[in-house]
């Protein structure tokens, strides 16, 4: 990890974070709680479930994003209650805190938690109410997405979508609509019915793209559903094309660098598209997607990303300038992050 003045200035920058599935952040830890609280079984043909530590470690090996889907969906078979969901968002939002997190806008995926008969209400309920935990004690802001997912079938997250999800992006409750999981042949041609009647209620919009799947799934985010935001998107690269229309139409790229790496969709960070991103001027953040899985928080992320490609000050101002732009808080609040993050630059250009 970077370390002396380098890391304090990591450390010290404000930080928004905009990729990041709530229920990736459930630690081994967390998880044999609430399978003890809940009376929940896990695998125990798996080797992996012997213990929080053997888990962590089974993490460590992950060879495709399927088989992290895997682990992970098992993982969120011990959420049980809005109790389970609060103690999840305060605990992420406790380690955000430490890492200099000041604006979070994340992921849940409801329709994983109604097939094991969890009410939507309750999850919500739950993240809200770990949010504003958050909020009093550690003065995090935040916004939550509800993510349809691509490895069930589209009927299932269209009634997700309109019976659950609707009313609550109406009143504000829920902040934008994203799509994710199984990426490779799930093209967003698939889903551009609910995205459609999104877009004509004003809904903010996301979605992975360009994770595992090449350019053609950034272009169909885009074109086939009209998103303001992409979510991976590392191969921007392979179309001059459309990294240019990328640039034209503002549109903010979440990166999540320790999750490209785990999952194998580079060998190392410093294969990420990062330094042509900032040349050509494509908006991104930098984010830690599943942290209890890939073994970082943000920080560490951004440590990583600075220890490959070795940023200057000015450009992490950059970076961060960017995510406050690109988040979906309101203007007031973004004043303020700017006047953090001009403080902190001006901070350590003293220095």
């Amino acid at each position: 990890m970077c370390q002396g003045k380098q890391h304090e200035f990591l450390q010290a920058l404000p930080k928004c974070e905009h990729h990041m599935h709530l229920e990736g952040s459930l630690s081994p830890e967390l998880l044999f709680t609430l399978a003890r609280r809940n009376n929940i079984d896990l695998p125990s043909s798996d080797p992996a479930f012997q213990s929080p530590s053997s888990l962590l470690a089974r993490y460590r090996q992950f060879t495709s994003l399927d088989d992290f889907l895997h682990y992970y969906f098992i993982g969120m078979s011990v959420l049980m209650s809005a109790a389970d969901f609060e103690s999840l968002t305060y605990d992420y939002f406790r380690i955000a805190h430490s890492d200099g997190v000041l604006h979070a806008e994340v992921f849940f995926d409801p329709q994983v938690h109604m097939h094991r008969g969890v009410p939507y209400a309750a999850v919500v309920e739950g993240i809200t109410r770990g949010r504003e935990r958050a909020m009093a004690d550690f003065g995090i802001s935040s916004e939550i997405i509800v993510c349809v997912l691509r490895h069930l079938p589209v009927e299932d997250g269209h009634a997700m979508y309109t019976e659950h999800a609707v009313p609550d992006l109406e009143v504000g409750r829920v902040k934008g609509l994203g799509l994710s999981s199984t990426e490779l042949g799930n093209l967003g041609t698939k889903y551009t019915s609910i995205y459609s009647d999104a877009e004509n209620r004003g809904f903010n919009l996301t979605a992975h793209a360009g994770e595992e799947g090449g350019v053609e799934y950034m272009a169909s985010a885009l074109y086939d559903l009209h998103v303001t935001r992409v979510d991976h998107g590392i191969k921007l690269g392979h179309s001059p094309e459309l990294m240019r229309e990328f640039v034209d139409r503002n549109i903010l790229v979440t990166l999540c660098p320790m999750s490209n790496v785990e999952l194998k969709c580079v060998t190392k960070i410093a294969d990420l598209p990062l330094r042509l991103y900032l040349d050509q001027g494509v908006k991104f953040s930098i984010n830690s997607d599943d942290p209890a899985y890939f073994g970082g928080y943000i920080l560490e992320n951004y440590c990583q990303v600075q220890d490959a490609f070795s940023l200057t000050n000015q450009e992490w101002g950059v970076i961060c300038g960017n995510a406050i732009e690109g988040s979906w808080c309101t203007e007031e609040r973004k004043s303020h992050l700017r006047e953090r993050l001009a403080s902190v630059l001006q901070m350590f250009e003293q220095r």
